[in-house]
């Protein structure tokens, strides 16, 4: 299933994915940091929601309390965890 998600404290206004089970695919920020972001949307692209969760939540981003990565996470767990 395709979900989008508006993160908060962040430069991307957006974030899209898609989660079939428990596998992210289909990563993409709308804006930010460009070039970082397809790179991260590309390293990660079909890890589970454990994996992201274990390595990209809590990552921050200067003083914003949060950065892409974490709120990358935090998208696709709160995704996953609507679905089931």
């Amino acid at each position: 299933m395709d979900y989008t998600y508006e993160p908060e404290g962040i430069c991307p206004k957006k974030i899209t994915f898609h989660l079939e089970g428990n596998v992210v695919t289909q990563i993409k920020f709308y804006g930010g940091c460009n070039g970082n972001l397809k790179m991260l949307a590309k390293l990660v692209d079909g890890w589970t929601v454990e994996q992201l969760d274990a390595v990209l939540r809590g990552n921050l981003c200067g003083k914003r309390g949060t950065s892409c990565a974490d709120q990358l996470a935090i998208a696709v767990y709160k995704a996953y965890h609507r679905q089931n």
